[in-house]
C-alpha cells in the first residue's frame, strides 16, 4: 500500500519534529518507499510537521564544473537555476524550487529554506569559510534547530562541518579556489577560501568521521529513531550535535593521559 501525506505526517511527528521549530533535512526519497504523489507529497507532508510558524531547510550544493573545463565556457553560477548536486537527492532540488523558496548566495555551501526564517537564514552568506560563523548553518544552531536524516546515511550531516570549523584541531586543510559569479557589473571570478570539505578536515582522520560521531552521539540517548515510512530515520537536537562533534574532534587529537 501507497504512502499517503497523513501517515508520513504521524511518522514525522512520532519522531520528534516541533511544531514552528526550525529542522534541516537530509533525505533519501527512494528508501521510503511508495508514495502517493511522490516527492511533492513528502515535501508537503515535512511542511505539515514544522506547521506554518516553522521552517524547513536543505543543504544544496550544485552541478559542477570541473578543474580543466575551458575557462571561457564556464556558466556563471545563478543561484536562481543551479540546480542541486544530483547525489544530494532529488528532495533538495523540489526544496529549492518549491513556491516561496529562498537560497543563500554560496555556490557550494548553499542552503535553501522554506518558511518564516527563511530570509534571515539564507542572507549574507559569506564566501570564505561558508560553513562556519556567520553563515546559514551558524543561523540554524543559533534557532536550536532539528536535524533529520530521513533515509539518508550518517555520513550526510553537513552541519557537522560547522564542528569541524570551530574544532581546535591541528593541520586543517585548507582550499582555495574559483567561481564565475553574477555581480553589479556583470560575471566576474571570485576567490573563494575554506576548510577542504571534500574529505575530513585533517588527513589523519577517519574517511567515515561524520558517521563516527553521529553513530557515538545515538549512544547518548539524545536523538529519536525511528522510521519515516520504509525510511530508518533520526532526528538530532542540532546544538547538542554540534557541541558534541567540536569535543570528539578535538578528543580525537589529544594527547593520551600520562
Amino acid at each position: 500500500m501507497a504512502l499517503t501525506r497523513s501517515s508520513l505526517l504521524s511518522d514525522l511527528v512520532r519522531l520528534g519534529i516541533r511544531p514552528g521549530g526550525v529542522v534541516m533535512v537530509h533525505a533519501s526519497v527512494r528508501s521510503i518507499g511508495p508514495v502517493t504523489g511522490g516527492v511533492n507529497v513528502v515535501l508537503q507532508a515535512l511542511l505539515d510537521a514544522v506547521g506554518p510558524t516553522g521552517t524547513l531547510a536543505a543543504y544544496l550544493d550544485f552541478e559542477p564544473f570541473y578543474e580543466d573545463d575551458d575557462t571561457a565556457e564556464v556558466p556563471v553560477f545563478d543561484k536562481r537555476i543551479a540546480h542541486a548536486a544530483r547525489d544530494h537527492g532529488i528532495l533538495h532540488e523540489t526544496i529549492r524550487t518549491w513556491p516561496g523558496a529562498l537560497r543563500s548566495d554560496h555556490p557550494d555551501a548553499g542552503v535553501a529554506a522554506i518558511g518564516p526564517l527563511a530570509a534571515w537564514i539564507t542572507a549574507e552568506h559569506p564566501f570564505h569559510y561558508g560553513y562556519g560563523p556567520g553563515t546559514p548553518f551558524a543561523k540554524i544552531l543559533q534557532a536550536n534547530a532539528q536535524v533529520l536524516l530521513l533515509g539518508a546515511p550518517l555520513d550526510t550531516i553537513t552541519l557537522l562541518h560547522y564542528a569541524e570549523h570551530e574544532a581546535r584541531i591541528p593541520g586543517k586543510r585548507i582550499r582555495r579556489y574559483r567561481r564565475l559569479m553574477p555581480t553589479p557589473q556583470g560575471p566576474q571570478w571570485t576567490d573563494f577560501e575554506e576548510f577542504d570539505t571534500a574529505d575530513p578536515v585533517n588527513s589523519e582522520l577517519p574517511i567515515d568521521v561524520f558517521a563516527r560521531i553521529a553513530a557515538d552521539f545515538l549512544t547518548t540517548g539524545q536523538a529519536s529513531a525511528g522510521e519515516v515510512g520504509a525510511a530508518s530515520s533520526y532526528l538530532f537536537p542540532a546544538p547538542e550535535l554540534v557541541r558534541f562533534g567540536v569535543d570528539w574532534l578535538e578528543r580525537y587529537f589529544a594527547p593520551p593521559p600520562r
